[in-house]
């Protein structure tokens, strides 16, 4: 038991890591020992399988490298990851503290940002239309393709600006974005 609190204690913060993304004592010591540099590349996450054979592989990866920085340290390493973790709908909700950060909306943002490459807060066809490409390669004909995305850009966008904003992408239906996106909230 001793040797968990030391290891513990060699990370900075750890109490407020483990509080904003829901990873227990035992997870936070197993990915500080697997991390085990003081920064990571990209081309470390290109290494990782199922990223290298993800369609939107570049895009997640890119999700852990703020623009114009080329390295990711242990707690931004830790708090992208834990978009990935389940919600927790039992975990207690302590009051005046940040909404976890696997919480459904957080999720949302940080899919919605996947698909917002140009980072203006709207997805426009042609991002959509990429992504799509990427996800669904040659399986369907262009011409489908397009329709999806013109079909999904219709029915998400309320406001008519010919893109969805993210509070477009929240309100719109799950099971529009997975059925057509492929996006599991």
């Amino acid at each position: 038991m001793g040797s968990t609190s030391s290891t513990l204690l060699k990370i900075p913060n750890v109490e407020v890591l483990m509080q904003e993304t829901g990873f227990s004592p035992a997870h936070m010591i197993r990915l500080h020992d697997r991390f085990k540099l003081r920064c990571l590349f990209p081309q470390d996450f290109g290494a990782i399988k199922e990223l290298a054979m993800n369609p939107i592989g570049d895009r997640i990866i890119g999700a852990f490298f703020c623009p114009g920085k080329e390295t990711v340290d242990f707690h931004t390493f830790v708090k992208i990851l834990a978009h990935f973790r389940p919600v927790d709908k039992n975990r207690p909700k302590e009051p005046n503290s940040p909404e976890p950060i696997n919480s459904r909306s957080n999720k949302l943002r940080f899919a919605f940002q996947l698909y917002d490459q140009d980072k203006d807060g709207k997805i426009s066809r042609d991002e959509l239309l990429k992504v799509l490409q990427a996800m669904l390669g040659m399986q369907v004909t262009e011409e489908q393709l397009e329709s999806i995305a013109d079909r999904t850009i219709q029915e998400a966008d309320l406001d008519r600006d010919d893109a969805i904003s993210f509070e477009e992408f929240r309100k719109v239906s799950p099971e529009i974005l997975h059925s057509r996106c492929f996006i599991k909230v």
